[in-house]
C-alpha cells in the first residue's frame, strides 16, 4: 500500500483530488477521515496540513506528498521531487501598502516584513544585501500594515486580489511556486513499483490536457497542403472514404493553436470537421 500526504482543504485539495479522479483513482467524497484508502488502487490518502506534508514525507509517515513548491523550499526537509505537476500556481512576493513611494529591493533596509515564509526571505534579503526585520506571522499576514505591524508583506499571490482588497500592491516577485509530487528516499521496490504506475496515469492525463482529437474530410488533391499545416504527434491517421476523391484525416492538435489552424484547413478545403476532448493520452 502506498500511501500519499494531500493538503487537507484549500485549491491545492482539490487540485489533487481532481488529478487523481481522471487517474481513476477513486477516493471516497463522503465524510472524509484523516486516512482514507482508494477503492480501486493500493493507495491510502493522509490529509495534513500543506506545511506539515514536507517533514511527514522526509521521515517516512508518508511515501509521497503533493505539495506546493512554496512550502517544501521553506521547510527544508529531505525528500525527493519526483515531478513538477502543473497545477496550483503562484508566486512568492513582496508586498507594501498603495500609498508608499517605492524605489527598489533597497526601500526594504530597516523595514519590518510580515510572513509565513522567513527562511525564503531571508535568503532573499541576504543575496540583496537587505538588512530587514522579519516578523513571523501564521494567520492572515495581509493585514498586518493595515494595523501597524509591519511596512511589508512577504506571502502567496495568486490572482493578486487579496493584495487590492488590502490597499498593498506587489513591488518584487521572489519565487515563483507550483504543485509537487515528492517522496521518501529509499522507498522499497513494491512501492517504488505502485508510485510507477501511478506517474504513468498520472503523464497520460497530464498528456491530454489542452489537446484535441480531430477528424476531418479531406479532398486527395490537397492532402499534402492540409498535412503540412498539422503539427501531429506523429503522423496523421489517413482513412480512404466510399467517394474516392476524399478521405478522412485524424490528428491531435494542441488547444492554444486550435482557431488558427482549423481557420487554415478550411481554406485548403477540409469538410465536416469534428473535435472531440482527449481524456488520457498515452504516447
Amino acid at each position: 500500500m502506498l500511501r500519499i500526504a494531500v493538503q487537507s482543504k484549500g485549491r491545492l485539495f482539490e487540485d489533487t483530488m481532481r488529478l487523481l479522479n481522471e487517474a481513476d483513482i477513486k477516493i471516497g467524497s463522503g465524510k472524509r477521515t484523516l486516512l482514507v484508502q482508494a477503492s480501486n488502487f493500493p493507495l491510502e490518502v493522509l490529509y495534513l496540513r500543506d506545511d506539515d506534508i514536507p517533514q511527514n514525507v522526509a521521515t517516512g509517515i508518508a511515501d509521497i506528498g503533493v505539495v506546493g513548491e512554496n512550502e517544501y523550499v521553506e521547510r527544508g526537509e529531505d525528500a525527493e521531487v519526483i515531478c513538477r505537476l502543473g497545477f496550483s500556481r503562484c508566486r512568492l512576493s513582496l508586498a507594501i501598502p498603495k500609498s508608499v513611494e517605492y524605489n527598489g529591493p533597497s526601500w526594504f533596509n530597516g523595514k519590518k516584513i510580515a510572513t509565513s515564509y522567513p527562511n525564503i526571505l531571508r535568503k532573499y534579503l541576504d543575496d540583496n544585501g537587505i538588512s530587514a526585520e522579519i516578523h513571523v506571522i501564521t494567520g492572515s499576514v495581509e493585514i498586518c500594515p493595515g494595523i501597524g505591524l509591519a511596512d511589508a508583506i512577504f506571502d502567496i499571490v495568486s490572482s493578486g486580489s487579496t493584495l487590492i482588497s488590502n490597499n498593498l500592491r506587489e513591488v518584487e516577485r521572489v519565487m515563483d511556486s507550483e504543485a509537487l509530487l515528492i517522496a521518501c528516499k529509499g522507498m522499497d521496490k513494491d512501492k517504488k513499483a505502485l508510485l510507477d504506475e501511478m506517474m504513468f496515469r498520472f503523464e497520460a492525463v497530464r498528456n491530454a490536457e489542452d489537446k484535441k482529437y480531430i477528424r476531418m474530410n479531406v479532398p486527395n488533391n490537397r492532402i499534402d497542403e492540409i498535412i503540412s499545416v498539422l503539427p501531429g504527434l506523429k503522423s496523421p491517421t489517413i482513412i480512404p472514404l466510399a467517394d474516392k476523391d476524399w478521405c478522412s484525416v485524424h490528428t491531435v492538435l494542441d488547444e492554444k493553436r486550435f482557431w488558427e489552424i482549423i481557420g487554415k484547413l478550411k481554406e485548403l478545403g477540409a469538410q465536416g470537421i469534428l473535435v472531440t476532448p482527449i481524456e488520457k493520452m498515452i504516447l
